[in-house]
């Protein structure tokens, strides 16, 4: 029986970046405006956060800014974030603080899944043996070395394991070498798969499109992974949510609304 209560999906931030970054050989030239979420998991046996979102001070300090979204050496550009995006504020109008989330769950490290780290830092932290090799091997500029260098209490895992009843880590590599996305059987209604970026948009579900970037252009792997999400969705009646589509974001339910 599934000890899930309640889903919330937080938005952390947008991101405006060229679509062939989402959707591999196809939609260069074509501007598309992402929301970077999080998501937060109220269970009987505690809260679990799927996700951080961005380190606010690389964006919002000017010489931090410079120093990691500097165009000559980083092509996607700086995400557009506000102060009340960040999630000790998410946490605070729910009554919370950061002391209340007891798992992180972190599907990929890449820096708008990762950097907020620092805001919850005192939570026991989940992360794939493969994604952190990947991560600290620095040959991917999406990763920010100091968003996960940082003394937290991680757990290091390898491969698919539940971490309460209800809520499951899937294995979807491909988008990077240790990705994750996560199920979730609600109370109420279809369980939830939270793709995080197996698959971006809709899009890449419906017509099965790779992501833009894929680990060592290991373009099948994440073919297969989205082959494997939709299978299971099919299997059990799940809904697929993708991760920064923002026509499918906005038919969820906005903070502080929940789905359950």
């Amino acid at each position: 029986m599934s000890h899930v209560k309640r889903l919330w999906p937080l938005l952390t931030a947008t991101h405006r970046y060229d679509k062939s970054l989402s959707t591999r050989n196809r939609g260069a030239g074509q501007i598309i405006e992402a929301p970077i979420l999080a998501y937060l998991i109220e269970t009987s046996n505690g809260r679990i956060l799927y996700d951080v979102g961005c380190d606010y001070n690389k964006i919002a300090d000017p010489m931090q800014r410079t120093r990691y979204y500097d165009p000559q050496t980083f092509a996607f550009g700086a995400p557009e974030m506000q102060e009340e995006q960040r999630l000790p504020h998410h946490l605070a109008r729910l009554g919370l603080t950061p002391a209340d989330v007891d798992v992180v769950f972190i599907g990929h490290l890449h820096f708008d899944h990762a950097g907020g780290l620092c805001d919850v830092c005192g939570s026991e932290v989940h992360v794939q043996q493969d994604e952190l090799n990947a991560a600290q091997a620095g040959v991917d500029a999406a990763y920010f070395q100091d968003d996960f260098n940082g003394q937290y209490p991680w757990k290091i895992m390898q491969g698919e394991y539940d971490l309460v009843p209800g809520v499951r880590a899937i294995a979807t590599p491909g988008h990077t070498a240790g990705h994750m996305s996560l199920w979730i059987e609600l109370p109420k209604g279809a369980p939830v798969i939270l793709a995080g970026d197996a698959a971006d948009l809709s899009e890449n579900l419906e017509q099965e499109i790779a992501p833009g970037l894929c680990w060592q252009e290991q373009e099948g792997l994440a073919l297969a992974s989205i082959r494997k999400l939709k299978k299971l969705a099919l299997e059990e009646q799940a809904q697929i949510w993708p991760n920064h589509d923002m026509a499918f974001w906005r038919t969820l339910r906005h903070f502080p609304k929940f789905h359950e």
